[in-house]
């Protein structure tokens, strides 16, 4: 593995200097440009020779300003955003900030969003948003802004689908069973939601992980025929058979493994 010396907010930042530097030859450049226009505006023909030299020079030193900023930008993205030095940046980056973010496998999870890597898009995914701003003092920013607006998750309508799921799955064993708490594999229940093909890419086993856990701390229990909602640890959390995990918002590990729905 490649070890880079110059992280992504270094590398941005030194060209991010370059860039204000090639602004300013740019508007010494406008500058000139000016007085040229202005003394052939008014025949000025003493001035008119010295502006077009002092024009030219202007555009020489922009021209070279902005072929050393391209030349300064060396940085492999590409190959960096594939290993662990970006997530690492990340993470760092959110510390700095007090922004909570943990990896969970090949996904960030920052409460209540799940954050994948796209390295050979340069961009990341934030749920299903795509985000191709990747500067990391500025991406844990606007993940913070993010975190303090309304949450797009509506629980009472994912419930709602869990139970349409869940007496799919029952009814074959006997439609009486559906409000007896009978307990269904959440697996079961997921591999009916992504039942139709590319649907599992579209909501990914960690989303729906995530989703039951934004459930879960909702405190929403109850849907409209009345039923309650429980899921049930079984002993399916200690032998990780059928288990599915999800990072809290505090960053300790929640599993869950089954579903159930009674009439109380």
């Amino acid at each position: 593995m490649e070890i880079y010396l110059t992280s992504l907010e270094t590398a941005l930042a030194k060209t991010e200097a370059d860039a204000d530097a090639t602004l300013k030859a740019a508007i010494a450049a406008v500058s000139s440009l000016k007085k040229f226009r202005k003394a052939v505006q008014t025949g000025n023909l003493r001035e008119l020779r010295k502006t077009i030299e002092a024009t030219e020079q202007a555009i020489t030193a922009l021209r070279q300003q902005f072929t050393n900023a391209k030349e300064d930008w060396n940085f492999d993205e590409e190959a960096y955003l594939s290993n662990k030095a970006f997530t690492s940046e990340i993470l760092e980056a959110a510390k700095q900030i007090g922004l909570k973010i943990f990896e969970q496998d090949d996904r960030l999870y920052c409460y209540p969003f799940l954050i994948r890597i796209l390295s050979g898009e340069c961009s990341i995914l934030i749920d299903k948003m795509r985000e191709r701003r990747l500067r990391p003092s500025f991406l844990v920013k606007h993940l913070k802004d993010l975190q303090s607006k309304p949450p797009r998750f509506k629980p009472e309508a994912f419930l709602e689908s869990l139970f349409s799921a869940y007496e799919i799955v029952v009814a074959p064993r006997g439609k009486e069973l559906i409000n007896t708490g009978i307990v269904i594999k959440l697996r079961d229940i997921y591999d009916l939601l992504t039942l139709l093909p590319g649907q599992s890419k579209e909501y990914s086993l960690h989303e729906f992980a995530r989703d039951i856990y934004l459930l879960d701390q909702s405190r929403i229990t109850r849907i409209k025929k009345g039923l309650t909602v429980a899921f049930p640890a079984s002993t399916g959390t200690r032998s990780n058979t059928g288990v599915i995990t999800v990072i809290t918002q505090e960053g300790s590990v929640k599993k869950y493994y089954g579903i159930s729905f009674t009439n109380e």
